[in-house]
């Protein structure tokens, strides 16, 4: 049996351009091959990818320190490593180990009084899924579906969003909004397993991964159904398991020569989708032949979650639907808001995606809470509160038609905020606290003038149109300048991190390896403001989290030096 011998090198040493570089070579070759059907190959290189130390690195690094996520252990009780202890796993990683029984932890459920179960497994199972995840997910992602948005890299809800205003702007149709139920938990092993038709070694590991059980407090219980929530790998095998919606859809409803009866449009994200079509009919079949597809796989949709609407208005049928946090539905207009078909004829209706009434409710309600937490606190603490919030939810509905939503919810906060100081200082009158907490009056700023710090409101968020990730592409297709520009164009990404990634032209400045989706970025100065640099533009450059993990220790290490 061969031995990994232990690398004579410190963790901060490492040189991850190198590393990044062989691992995404292998990862290259792996897409090419699936997109050809060679399987042959797809399977040596994946034997390749999971017993090369480059990947078991990246994997370790991946987990143990890009991990933004709250640290959860699994039964282990471990939540994170040392460089050391870092370097000892990669030494341990094989793949083929028995699995360990991930945690039960309970998590509250958006919109539901109900909890959602994750399975939270122990840090070297961890590791081990991010290494086959690395040698998995190019395989698939050219096989996937073009209209699967959920949970893999490249593609975003927003891609799915747009997706859905190119299928309904130029025509009103019939919707199935629909909903798996309890997807994760019901997945059939058996049906899994064979779908993903892998070697036998990958199989056998991901099978102990799935039948590994759950422990919930001191108790364990079985796994004979599936896949857990919270394990790395678990949104790729669900993807897996789903994929196929399209093609049985294409195989009953093949486009004809016609224009006039085209393959309805199907676009999924993880286990909620929508299918469109200007029947009612063909929407009625194809709810029938996905019920039948999913019991092949252990699944079924969930009644009160699905129904069928139409997008313009009907008589005595529901209008529009709601996708992810957003409504979709089309109004009947004048000529001249009118929207247009593909040939630039007044339609007589325009399709608006905005916010849904849930959405804007929840976040009311949250920011309703943050200022009943904060009564007694300070001005400059509750902006600081607010801010974030604020900013997270702008950035999510920047993408579609959301002015007016946002406009009232501003008019909303800041009747919130008015109440907020007229309780703090009910002696006082109203125009001294409108000067004291907004300053100008005709420029509605809630500000702390002491520390300069300022409100955020929604509306200084710029509405901008996202623009559909192309057909079937992925990362892994290797055009690393079609989606360095995509990242400086993600809803979300700030002001600064867009012109820094413009400037360096997608590239890191540290490794010079161009930054790909996933990767943790970090703004750094160029020189330190200890050192007297400035905290200005021509100061600023954008690295890696560990390129600027290193570049710092490698600082401090030269400092201890001369000392």
């Amino acid at each position: 049996m061969n031995t990994v011998t232990k690398p004579m090198y410190k963790w901060q040493d490492i040189e991850w351009k190198k590393i990044e570089r062989n691992v995404f070579k292998l990862q290259k070759r792996i897409f090419q091959a699936s997109s050809r059907g060679d399987v042959k190959t797809v399977r040596k290189l994946q034997r390749l990818i999971t017993r090369s130390w480059s990947a078991k690195l990246l994997a370790t690094r991946k987990v143990t320190q890009d991990n933004q996520g709250k640290k959860t252990a699994g039964i282990d009780g471990v939540k994170q490593l040392s460089p050391p202890q870092r370097i000892e796993l990669v030494s341990q990683l094989r793949i083929g180990q028995k699995a360990k029984p991930v945690r039960r932890v309970w998590i509250p459920k958006p919109g539901s009084e109900e909890k959602r179960p994750l399975g939270i497994p122990v840090m070297q199972d961890r590791v081990i899924q991010a290494l086959v995840k690395m040698a998995l997910e190019p395989q698939w992602e050219a096989k996937f579906e073009a209209n699967s948005y959920g949970f893999r890299p490249g593609r975003s809800c927003w891609d799915a969003i747009a997706a859905l205003h190119i299928g309904l702007h130029s025509k009103a149709k019939w919707v199935l909004d629909a909903d798996i139920a309890k997807c994760y938990d019901r997945i059939n092993h058996q049906a899994l397993l064979s779908k993903l038709n892998t070697s036998p070694k990958l199989r056998r590991q991901i099978k102990a991964w799935l039948k590994a059980g759950v422990m919930d407090g001191m108790e364990l219980f079985p796994t004979k159904e599936g896949v857990p929530q919270g394990g790395v790998i678990s949104p790729l095998l669900a993807n897996i398991a789903l994929d196929g919606m399209e093609e049985i859809l294409k195989q009953h409803f093949p486009e004809k020569k016609h224009k006039n009866f085209p393959t309805p449009i199907l676009i999924r994200y993880a286990d909620d989708f929508v299918i469109m079509h200007k029947e009612r009919e063909v929407v009625e079949k194809c709810q029938e032949i996905i019920c039948k597809w999913l019991t092949e796989m252990g699944l079924e949709l969930k009644p009160s979650k699905t129904k069928i609407v139409h997008s313009l208005k009907k008589q005595d049928v529901e209008v529009g639907f709601d996708f992810l946090g957003f409504n979709i539905r089309q109004y009947e207009v004048g000529r001249t808001k009118s929207g247009y078909d593909t040939h630039g004829n007044k339609l007589g209706f325009k399709t608006i995606i905005k916010p849904s009434k849930e959405a804007l409710k929840k976040h009311q309600e949250k920011l309703r809470e943050i200022i009943d937490q904060n009564k007694a606190s300070k001005q400059q603490l509750l902006i600081m509160k607010l801010n974030p919030v604020i900013r997270g939810w702008s950035n999510y509905y920047s993408k579609v038609a959301s002015t007016n939503s946002f406009n009232n919810m501003d008019m909303l906060l800041i009747d919130k905020l008015k109440a907020w100081a007229y309780r703090r200082h009910s002696q006082k009158g109203k125009k001294w606290i409108v000067r004291k907490y907004w300053g100008v009056k005709d420029k509605w700023e809630f500000k702390d003038k002491e520390n300069q710090i300022k409100l955020k409101p929604h509306n200084q968020t710029p509405i901008k149109r996202h623009i559909k990730v192309q057909g079937k592409r992925s990362p892994y297709d290797g055009d690393y300048i079609y989606w360095s520009n995509r990242l400086s164009t993600y809803p979300g990404t700030s002001t600064r991190v867009s012109n820094l990634l413009k400037r360096q032209k997608g590239q890191c400045l540290y490794c010079e390896l161009y930054f790909r989706y996933g990767d943790i970025l970090e703004v750094d100065h160029i020189i330190s403001k200890e050192m007297g640099g400035a905290d200005a533009y021509r100061n600023w450059q954008l690295l890696h989290r560990h390129c600027h993990d290193q570049k710092t220790a490698k600082i401090a290490g030269g400092m201890h030096d001369k000392h």
